[in-house]
């Protein structure tokens, strides 16, 4: 590469670095606080949370990639023409094909990222991240030792805790179950201890009342008790069993097992179809997303008012292009013969970014033509 090619690569990949931080730290506040809110306050530690925040990382950066790499690519594009270096590079022979090759390079480098993130880091990471949240759902102990909350850890089941003191000791419990038709059981005692036992988790109240109520006959009957156990293991169904979602499984495994991964997620081939080959039309859209903003500025020449009018058209054509993806989703799941569609917008991307291009290298050819 020559020396303004690395000068320029260089300005594109600082200013992509700096874009690509200041959206992840947007999306990654708007995380932590759903997060923090989900886990902290509910009784998990600290490592809990940084554990998750990291395993969601993959996924927000794969949403910021393309914004950032567009807006690296427009905003350097502007302080070049702005301060003539584009037009002194171009009165030194340089055509608009060959200024260019180094954001083409900065684009492919991008969509190397955006193809790992897309086939490898957002799937085991989401998989990973939907796994241990599913931990921490069936985590009981961790579920109902929140002091002065009232909790419903299923539904018809309500249960609070005034205390908990530091040698594991509930005090003041109650515990309500109304799953079972026609009738509505409540536990109060005023200590409890959970306990872990071979066939599951049990709760041992010591000296409460126990009352249930039976709507036939509307009756109502109490017992005192000194102690008593309940499985509160009933209290989360049994979630061993689960599948696995679409999002979580590899590319490999989606490309050459199609059949067999749609019937077991009971999905169409469409939806399969959509999920892979949206895969790589990701990285292509990157590719496509840098061009698109440097063709759309270059066509602006040079002009002491600046280039906002080219910076508001790239932005359009930005919108225009997600707003064409978007409307290929829904036919390649409906039938996935059409999955070539998906790569419909990055097509597109690509030839209005070379058509601008030529455009730029023939402004007075194209203005005689129209003229005529």
């Amino acid at each position: 590469m020559s020396r303004f090619d690395r000068y320029m690569l260089s300005q594109l990949l600082v200013l992509f670095g700096f874009f690509a931080l200041v959206l992840v730290l947007v999306y990654w506040v708007n995380r932590a606080v759903v997060l923090f809110d989900q886990l902290i306050v509910n009784g998990q530690s600290a490592g809990v949370f940084l554990e998750f925040t990291f395993l969601s990382l993959p996924n927000v950066i794969r949403l910021v990639l393309p914004m950032s790499v567009f807006a690296a690519a427009v905003y350097v594009t502007n302080r070049l023409s702005s301060e003539s270096e584009l037009t002194v590079m171009q009165a030194t022979g340089f055509s608009p094909w060959r200024l260019a090759r180094p954001v083409f390079v900065f684009g492919l480098l991008v969509a190397l990222m955006m193809s790992m993130l897309m086939h490898v880091l957002v799937p085991r990471s989401t998989a990973q991240l939907n796994f241990r949240q599913n931990q921490i759902t069936e985590n009981i102990t961790a579920r109902l030792l929140t002091e002065g909350t009232f909790l419903h850890p299923t539904n018809g089941v309500t249960f609070y805790i005034r205390e908990i003191t530091p040698e594991g000791i509930l005090r003041n419990v109650f515990l309500s179950d109304r799953r079972k038709a026609g009738e509505v059981s409540t536990y109060t005692a005023a200590e409890a201890y959970l306990l872990n036992s071979e066939s599951g988790a049990r709760l041992v109240m010591v000296d409460g009342l126990s009352q249930i109520h039976v709507d036939d006959g509307d009756r109502l009957f109490t017992t005192n008790f000194s102690d008593f156990t309940y499985d509160i293991s009933r209290l989360i169904s049994d979630r061993s069993q689960r599948r696995r979602a679409l999002a979580h499984i590899g590319t490999p495994e989606l490309l050459f097992k199609t059949d067999a991964v749609a019937k077991e997620l009971n999905l169409s081939r469409g939806w399969l179809m959509e999920e892979v080959h949206g895969r790589f039309n990701r990285p292509l859209m990157v590719l496509s997303a840098a061009l698109v903003g440097f063709a759309t500025l270059l066509l602006g020449g040079f002009s002491r008012f600046g280039v906002w009018r080219q910076v508001i058209v790239a932005f359009v054509l930005l919108i225009t292009l997600e707003i064409i993806r978007s409307a290929t989703i829904d036919p390649v799941r409906s039938d996935g013969q059409l999955w070539p569609l998906i790569y419909l917008p990055s097509l597109l991307g690509f030839t209005l970014s070379f058509g601008l291009l030529w455009y730029a290298a023939h402004p007075l050819r194209s203005w005689r033509r129209a003229a005529a």
